[in-house]
Parts: C-alpha cells; structure tokens; sequence
C-alpha cells in the first residue's frame, strides 16, 4: 500500500534501516529513507531495499508501489525473519525483513544521473557536479562518517591534555611570509583588503602571549595555490600552541593525539612513532618525506668513486640504489628510467646488472668496461647486491642527487600513500636557512621566528646555512601530515635573525609590528604544530586523494561544479567594493 503524504509527527522513524535485527522479530517499527532497488513479484508484490545511512532494509510491500529509486519514504511494518534460503549474508539485516508494509511517500524524486551504489563507475565531474547525489553512497557516507570520528577523538586527546579550543578570525590582516593568500575586498574600507587566514600562525602565538598556555583548534584554512592529490584551496588542520613546553613535549602532545585518531580510524593503535634527523632523511631516503614501508635506502659511492677516471662519476656526490630483482628490467624500461632522471634534473643515469658466473660476482652495464676491479670490488660491498639486483646511479651535486634518487626511490618501490601498513616519523632538526636570495642573504626555510638549536646560535652570523632549526614535521607513508617548531620569543635573537636575512629594525617594524610588539610586554617561551586532518583522513580511508573526504571540494582547476564558482558578481557588488575586473595580462 502507498499513500502520498508530508506528516509531521513527533518521531518520524523508531529506528534506522541498518539497525533492524533478528532480535526485533514481531515489533512494528517504522523506518525512513531512500528507495534503492525494486523488485516486482508478478502484480501485486514487490520487494524494496530502503536505505538510510545506517544500512539496508528489505521491505515486502503487496499492492500497488508508485515509488522508484531515490524516492524519499516512510515504511511502517512489523520485523519478520526472511524465509529459509533467502537469507542475505552481505547485510547486517539479512536475517529479516518487513512485512504488512504501509509506504508513505515524502518526496518524489527524478531518476539519479548515476547509480548510488559504489559499483557504479562514475566520472568526478558528474559526481561533483551532483555532490548531493554522491554523498549518498556508500564510499562517501564511510569516509566523511570516519572524519567526524577523527575529529572528535582530537578534540578529546586534546582536552585530557589540557588545551583550550580557541577559534581565531577568518578575516585577518596579509600575512608578509608564507603561500599565496585569498584576499577580500573591505566594503567599509574601500581599497583595503583583508586576507583570509593560510594559518592561525600568528594569532596563536599572540595566544601565548595574553597567557593562554595551551591552545587548539580544528581550523579551517585557505591557501591560494595549484591544487593536487594532497591539496586543496581550503583544508583543515589541528592547530595548536603550547607555552613553557619543550619541543619533545610538544612532539608528545600532537603523537598522542595523532595516535588516538589512528586507533579510532583504523581499530588498530600504532607503535610509538619513529624519529630521524632531517639531514639523515636526505641522506637515506632523498627527501623529508621519507616513506618507511620499504627499505631501498641511498648508498654513498663517493669513496668507492674518488679516484675514479670515469666522467660520469666525476662529481661531489655518487650515490645509488639498489633495486631487488631489477636485473629483469627490459632496454627500454631502463632507457625510461633513464628520460627520467634527467627530467628531475639529472645529467644521466648510470644502470648495473649484478650477474654471477661460477659464483662470481661481475656487473652487466655499458660502464662496466671502464671501471677498476677495485671500484668494482667496491661497489659491489657497498651496494650488498646479490645475484639478479639492479644497482643505478647518479653523480653530482648533493642535495641534487639525494632529490633524484628520492623520487627514483619512490618511483621503484612505492605504493599508494593510502595501502598499510601505517609508518609514521617525526622528522627534526631541519636547517633554519634553506639557500640565499640573488643578494646572498640566507632564506628562512620555515619562517623568520623559528627558534635556532641552542648548539648553533654562535653561528647564525659566521655560518648561518649550516645552523639547524627547532623545527620538526610529521610524515606518514610519505606524505607530510603536518609542521611546527618552537618559536623565537627573544628580541636579542630575533634580531640577529632577521640581521642574517638582512631585514633591519624599520624593514621588521613595517612587516612584523604588531607580532613584534606584542612580544615587548612579556611573550613566554613557546611553540607549536599543525597537522592537515584531511591527509590524515584520507589514508585511514585507503583514498589516495583528499578531495575524497572533503564533502564539497573543488577540481584540480580550482572550480566548484556545483555551484559554477568562481564566477562574476554583478556590477553592483564590484561598485559597492569599490572594485573593478581588469584583463588578465598576456
């Protein structure tokens, strides 16, 4: 029977799809939802699966049913077990299903423009453009439901560790450092921007200095840069600020709540998270973004190479890895490894087959001819390779060929980012200066009030490129979760800082002011750390790409299909802001 109606009683449903259970035989419940497939039994008998976020429901309806899928319902019924044979193992309400059925249509609906199940093979436009339509399967309803539980487990690790939850404005002043910001014209203040925040970075440690201690929020962010797998122009991060706390506790706050959230996300607890130097992380992995789940470390091959008369080792650095079982790659697989190599800047690619005739070891390579059997006896120790390895390598500068051989690395061995197991590390001491401008002047690597190890401050002035921050980032299966340091809140230091980057009293008044003077009447010691939630999310989802746990997300491009923005505002708007569009510059 169906009947169409809008009612309003004081409870809708007495319980969800998915909850109904053998234990519920003979109740009369009544559950709401969306129809999802229907089944006709000759005229006067169909079988409908009725669906709300909890599961699915079997309902069996005699008479005449005018619904289709997606319609909108509400089924009143009584709880009977299904006949023998017909049982559903592959649902949690399997056992039974409902009879007696009254159908009550609450909205009518248009047929989907795709299939709500994940079976089906959807475009991401199509599925973006219908988002409200997306959402309703299965994948989404699983991943989005799993963020609000990683959410919430943060907020209680943060709680029992005695932070307070500040929410800090959206609408702030340009921030001088960091990425590209969204600016947003003033109606009040014509000709006068504000930005929306990339980072509470500023307003936290204002936060420590009005003495609130300990600081956190789930902030939502805005950056306005390309857009990637693990990148969006809006995210959100876990943001904290802690005062008169030390770089290991601060490391202790965010592993536990990085830890609880991976319990709840996975069911399974990780082991206590791994610690690398950055300079180690180069020298091993080729980046500060080391995945842990495979070995294939960088081998130095400097000093087998030397004294080496072959020019394509003639450089600063030689370094290699050595691939298991390589030795299979094809000419042409290795003439792509080769393309790209270069590609990522290298001069060539250097490949070696390890062979073994009557238990020797010898090496199958178009360089092989012109090596020593010294630095083939050499090379051979050092790289340990067996019978049937592949050994390819690059010569140059250094952090040159670390980064190459760090993406070969994860181009040979790698997997999705989302595939276990989960190996985290904290990677520390990371260098406070990253290179010099045209001028010769040392960059910030982080920002300009990051705290100098207390080993290297005597050379800030005489050194600066080799002094290391207290600046620490978290890495999960190769991607960056997230970065803090311990902040300077010292002006004798902070100058001498900003004096190695060559910014003079009147240059950091004018960019730094309001933080600088704030730390005139009493800043504590302090420091911080952020972690992106979306990055997170999506690898405890098995998802290799945030924009599949963010509910309304954006393409690659930047757009919103489903709402068509960007896009113009009338001329009315543009006049009030005291604004115009001009061309874009050819």
């Amino acid at each position: 029977m169906t009947t169409d109606a809008n009612p309003t009683p004081l409870s809708m449903r007495t319980m969800r799809c998915g909850d109904v259970r053998a234990t519920n035989i003979g109740q009369q419940v009544v559950l709401c939802g969306w129809v999802g497939k229907r089944r006709e039994h000759g005229e006067h008998l169909a079988f409908l699966d009725l669906r709300d976020y909890s599961g699915i429901v079997q309902c069996v309806v005699e008479g005449t049913v005018d619904v289709r899928s997606e319609y909108v319902v509400q089924i009143a019924g009584t709880v009977a077990a299904r006949p023998e044979g017909t049982v559903n193992d592959h649902l949690l309400t399997g056992e039974v299903e409902l009879h007696d059925c009254v159908v009550t249509v609450l909205n009518a609906a248009e047929p989907p423009p795709f299939g709500v199940d994940d079976r089906a093979d959807v475009d991401e436009p199509a599925r973006l453009k219908h988002r409200y339509v997306d959402l309703r399967r299965p994948r989404m309803q699983k991943n989005l439901r799993l963020r609000a539980k990683v959410n919430a487990a943060i907020r209680r690790a943060m709680d029992v560790q005695d932070f307070c939850e500040i929410e800090t404005p959206l609408l702030w002043a340009p921030t001088p450092e960091g990425s590209r910001e969204f600016a947003v014209p003033s109606r009040l203040h014509q000709g006068q921007f504000y930005a929306l925040p990339q980072s509470p970075q500023l307003a936290k440690q204002l936060l420590m200095v009005g003495g609130f201690d300990r600081y956190y929020q789930i902030a939502r962010c805005l950056r306005d840069e390309d857009l990637r797998a693990d990148r969006q122009f809006e995210f959100t991060q876990l943001d904290l600020e802690c005062s008169f706390a030390t770089e290991q506790e601060i490391r202790s706050f965010v592993t536990t709540a990085v830890l609880d959230a991976a319990e709840v996300g996975t069911g399974v607890r990780p082991e206590e998270v791994a610690t690398m130097t950055w300079a180690d992380a180069i020298d091993l992995y080729g980046t500060d973004k080391p995945d842990l789940r495979f070995e294939m470390r960088l081998i130095d091959l400097s000093e087998v190479f030397a004294n080496t008369e072959v020019k394509a080792f003639s450089a600063s650095t030689v370094k290699a890895l050595k691939v298991d079982g390589g030795a299979t790659m094809s000419r042409s697989q290795l003439d792509n490894l080769v393309d790209r190599a270069k590609s990522l800047g290298a001069k060539g690619l250097a490949w070696f087959k390890v062979t073994a005739t009557e238990g020797t070891l010898g090496l199958d390579s178009p360089l092989d001819r012109f090596l020593t059997s010294e630095e083939r006896a050499g090379f051979l120790a050092a790289t340990e390779a067996s019978e049937g390895d592949l050994v390819v390598v690059v010569a140059d500068e250094y952090r040159l060929t670390c980064s190459i051989l760090g993406t070969l690395r994860v181009d040979l061995g790698g997997k999705p980012v989302s595939e276990g197991p989960y190996k985290y590390v904290w990677v520390i001491d990371f260098p406070l200066f990253d290179g010099v401008d045209n001028e010769g002047r040392p960059e910030a690597a982080h920002h300009a009030f990051t705290m100098p190890h207390p080993e290297d401050l005597d050379r800030i002035e005489s050194d600066p490129l080799s002094v290391r921050a207290q600046s620490y980032d978290l890495v999960l299966n190769g991607w960056e979760l997230g970065s803090g340091s311990i902040r300077i809140h010292r002006a004798d230091i902070q100058a001498r800082v900003f004096a190695a980057m060559g910014i003079d009293g009147e240059e950091a008044e004018a960019r730094f002011g309001f933080l600088l003077g704030a730390f005139r009447f009493g800043a504590p010691p302090h420091g911080g750390f952020a972690f992106g939630i979306d990055r997170l999310v999506a690898i405890f989802a098995g998802e290799n790409n945030i924009r599949e746990v963010i509910a309304f997300p954006k393409t690659q491009s930047g757009s919103d299909l489903l709402t068509g923005a960007p896009s113009a505002i009338p001329a009315t708007q543009m006049a009030e802001l005291g604004i115009r569009a001009v061309p874009k510059a050819t």
